[in-house]
C-alpha cells in the first residue's frame, strides 16, 4: 500500500470517495494534528480539516520554547509543570531535528535572587526526572557576562544558568501533519467547517467547504473533535448558539531583532517583569526573538496585532536587561499570537496571567468533543485525552495511545552538515537538496538577508501542501517572522514559483502577491504617533 502523503488532491480523492470516517478533527494547529496523529495511530479512520493553513494561528505565534513552565512553579502547579517537563522530554526525543536543548540565563541584580531562583531551577530539574536536558547551576558576574556579552552590567550580581527546550513551532505543525497521514489519516488545509450535520440531537458529521472552489461537502463521522484553540467557543456555538463562554482569551505579543543584541548562544529569562510575566530573550534562526506580553482581549481575531502598548513594552523591557537597548526601528518584524485560556474565573478576578494553562476536553450533549487550553508543549496529552473521549462517544474499539514513542516525520539526529535553516528538515533535507540541485535556480536566494532558497518553495507546494504565498514565507519558511520587509521583497518570486507548481495564471500570482505585501505590512511597527 503506497503512503500517504500530504497532496491536496490525494487527501480531496479520499474525501470524495465518502464512507463514514471515525474521527474527524477541526482545526490543524497544534491541538487538532496531534489529535489526527493519535486517533490514525489507533487505527481510526481520520480526517483533520483546517480552515486556513496548517498552524495559521496560535500554533506558529508561540515563544518557540518548549517547556515545563518557570513562572507555574510559583504558583504551586507542580503537576503542570511535571506533565509538561515529562512532555518536553518525549519531543527531544520524537522529534530531535526540531526540538532541542537551548541554555538559559537567569541575571540577578541583587544577592537575594541567586538563592531564590536557584532553589526553583533546582526544583524545576527534580521535577524533569530522567528525561531532563541537564542541571541548573549557578552563574559568577563573569561567567553570566562570558556568556551574554550584551547583559546590563550595572548592579550585576550574577546569576542562574538552567536548561530547556526550544523548537520551531511552525515546522513542528507540518511534520504533524506528514506524520498524521503516514499513519493514514486524511489532512486539508483551506478547507473550513461550515456547519454541523446532526440527527436527533446528535452530531453525525459536518459540513466542509473548499475554500479554493467553493465546493461543499457533507462529511459524516462517529466522532467530531473541535480542536480550535482560541476559537473552540465559535464552533461550539455551531452546536449550541448559546453555549456559555468557555475560554478567556488573551494576546501575547513577540518582536524580533537582529543578533547584534544577544550575539552569543545562550538565552535570557527574566523571571518577573512589572506584570508579573516571565520575559525571554531567546536565539532564534540567527535572529532573537523577545516576548511576551498577556493581554485580555474580547474577540478572536484570525489575524491579531500587537498593540503600540505590547511593542513598547516589549522594547523598553529589553533595554532594562541589555545593554544594547533596541528601539522601534530595530524591530526586523512582530506578531502576536492568541491564548486560549480556560475560564475558571467567571465573574471574578480574569487576569489573563492568571489563568489556567491545563487543558480541557468537555463532551456536549450532541456528542461534539471540544478540547483546548493547554500549550504547545502538552499538544501531545490534550490529544490523547481528545481521543480517549471521542473513542467512548463513537463507540469505537478501545485502543490505547501510541504517541509516547511514535517518532515524527522526519526524525534523525541533526543532518551530517546541514545548514542551520535546513536542518528542521530532518531525513528529507537529502531529498530536498536533490531538488534544490535539479531546479533550475533552486539553489537562489529568495532575499540576501533571508535563509531560504528558491528550491525550498517547490518543495513546499509538493511535499507540504503549501497554497499560498503566505503558506511558505509565514509557516514553511519563516521568513515573515525573521525579516518582513525581505519577506515582502522575496513575495513576488515565490508567488511566480508557486503558480508555475499549482497551475495558476498570472493573475493569482498578482493577487497572491497584493495579499502577502499586505499582510507583511502589519508585521511592521507602525510610526510613533499611529496604532496598529
Amino acid at each position: 500500500m503506497p503512503t500517504h502523503t500530504l497532496s491536496r488532491q490525494e487527501n480531496l480523492d479520499r474525501l470524495r470517495e465518502g464512507g463514514i470516517w471515525d474521527v474527524v478533527v477541526i482545526g490543524g494547529g497544534a491541538t487538532g494534528l496531534g489529535t489526527a496523529v493519535d486517533a490514525s495511530a489507533r487505527g481510526y479512520r481520520t480526517l483533520v480539516l483546517e480552515a486556513l493553513d496548517f498552524a495559521h494561528g496560535t500554533s506558529s505565534r508561540s515563544t518557540k520554547l518548549v517547556h515545563g513552565g518557570v513562572r507555574y512553579l510559583a504558583q504551586g502547579n507542580l503537576h503542570l509543570v511535571r506533565e509538561a517537563l515529562h512532555e518536553r522530554g518525549l519531543l527531544v526525543r520524537n522529534a530531535p531535528h526540531l526540538v532541542h536543548s537551548r541554555e538559559f540565563m537567569v541575571p540577578a541584580y541583587r544577592y537575594w535572587q541567586m538563592p531564590f531562583y536557584g532553589i526553583g531551577l533546582w526544583l524545576y530539574d527534580r521535577l524533569a526526572g530522567r528525561l531532563g536536558l541537564g542541571r541548573s547551576r549557578w552563574a559568577s558576574r563573569a561567567t553570566v557576562i562570558e556568556r551574554v556579552p550584551t547583559i546590563r552590567r550595572e548592579h550585576l550580581r550574577g546569576g542562574i544558568l538552567y536548561v530547556d527546550g526550544q523548537f520551531d513551532d511552525a515546522r513542528l505543525a507540518i511534520a504533524l501533519a506528514r506524520t498524521a497521514v503516514e499513519q493514514g489519516a486524511s489532512a486539508l488545509n483551506h478547507f473550513p467547517v461550515v456547519g454541523l450535520i446532526k440527527n436527533g440531537g446528535r452530531i453525525e458529521g459536518v459540513r466542509a467547504q473548499d475554500a479554493e472552489t467553493g465546493e461543499e461537502y457533507a462529511v459524516r463521522a462517529r466522532a467530531v473533535v473541535n480542536a480550535t484553540g482560541a476559537y473552540a467557543d465559535a464552533v461550539r456555538r455551531l452546536d449550541e448558539p448559546d453555549a456559555p463562554a468557555l475560554l478567556a482569551p488573551s494576546q501575547g505579543a513577540h518582536i524580533v531583532l537582529d543578533r547584534s543584541f544577544l550575539p552569543g548562544t545562550t538565552a535570557v529569562m527574566v523571571p518577573k517583569t512589572e506584570d508579573g510575566r516571565v520575559l525571554f530573550a531567546i536565539p532564534w534562526h540567527d535572529r532573537v526573538l523577545v516576548g511576551t506580553t498577556d493581554v485580555p482581549l474580547t474577540r478572536t481575531p484570525t489575524e491579531p496585532r500587537p498593540l503600540r502598548e505590547e511593542i513598547d513594552f516589549l522594547i523598553r523591557h529589553a533595554g532594562l536587561y541589555l545593554e544594547k537597548a533596541p528601539t522601534l526601528k530595530d524591530v526586523k518584524s512582530q506578531f502576536a499570537g492568541l491564548r486560549p485560556l480556560i475560564d475558571a474565573r467567571v465573574g471574578k478576578d480574569r487576569t489573563t496571567a492568571k489563568l489556567s494553562r491545563e487543558h480541557a476536553v468537555i463532551v456536549a450533549d450532541s456528542g461534539l468533543v471540544t478540547v483546548t487550553g493547554g500549550k504547545w508543549t502538552t499538544y501531545r496529552v490534550m490529544a490523547e485525552d481528545a481521543v480517549d473521549q471521542a473513542a467512548r462517544v463513537a463507540g469505537l474499539a478501545s485502543v490505547p495511545s501510541a504517541t509516547a514513542d511514535l517518532r515524527i516525520h522526519g526524525w534523525c539526529a541533526e543532518p551530517a552538515g546541514a545548514e542551520k535553516s535546513m536542518a528542521v528538515y530532518g531525513a528529507d533535507l537529502a531529498e530536498l537538496r536533490q531538488l534544490i540541485e535539479s531546479e533550475p535556480g533552486g539553489s537562489e536566494r529568495l532575499h540576501p538577508a533571508l535563509p531560504y532558497v528558491e528550491g525550498e518553495v517547490v518543495w513546499a507546494a509538493r511535499h507540504e501542501a503549501a497554497r499560498s504565498v503566505e503558506d511558505v514565507l509565514a509557516r514553511r519558511t519563516r521568513a515573515l517572522f525573521l525579516d518582513a520587509r525581505a519577506s515582502i521583497a522575496a513575495a513576488p518570486r515565490v508567488a511566480e514559483i508557486l503558480a508555475r507548481e499549482l497551475g495558476k495564471d498570472i493573475a493569482w500570482r498578482d493577487d497572491q502577491t497584493a495579499r502577502f505585501r499586505a499582510l507583511a505590512a502589519t508585521y511592521l511597527p507602525e510610526p510613533k504617533g499611529t496604532e496598529p
